[in-house]
């Protein structure tokens, strides 16, 4: 799939994927919700109108109310490349989300996820 189509997905049509990759493995709609507040600045309010106006991943992550500047410390794979490598924005901050919610469906501690660690 070619980015440009993947830019023009709308996030509302993904989102429900992420929650159920979540709860599979025994985690919560709040914490996929807590990770993206975290990244992006979208509180519940502000969500839930992205995903009702079916927004797509380009205009989602460019009307984001505050991008995380810690972002840029997530580190690692996913589908087979390197988040921190990916050159493209869009497809960079699509990474970065899909990479915490591996983390999160890993069982991995919300602390270490929202890398609050290294902010005390």
């Amino acid at each position: 799939m070619s980015n440009e189509r993947v830019y023009r997905m709308s996030f509302a049509s993904v989102y429900p994927h992420y929650v159920k990759k979540a709860e599979k493995k025994g985690r919560s709609k709040a914490e996929v919700d807590q990770i993206i507040d975290w990244l992006t600045g979208y509180d519940a309010t502000a969500l839930s109108v992205a995903l009702d106006d079916k927004r797509d991943f380009e205009t989602f992550f460019a009307t984001a109310p505050k991008m995380n500047p810690d972002r840029t410390q997530i580190k690692g794979v996913v589908c087979g490349v390197r988040v921190e490598k990916v050159k493209e924005k869009t497809m960079r901050e699509i990474r970065y989300l899909d990479k915490l919610i591996d983390e999160l469906a890993r069982g991995k501690a919300m602390e270490k996820i929202l890398r609050s660690a290294s902010q005390e």
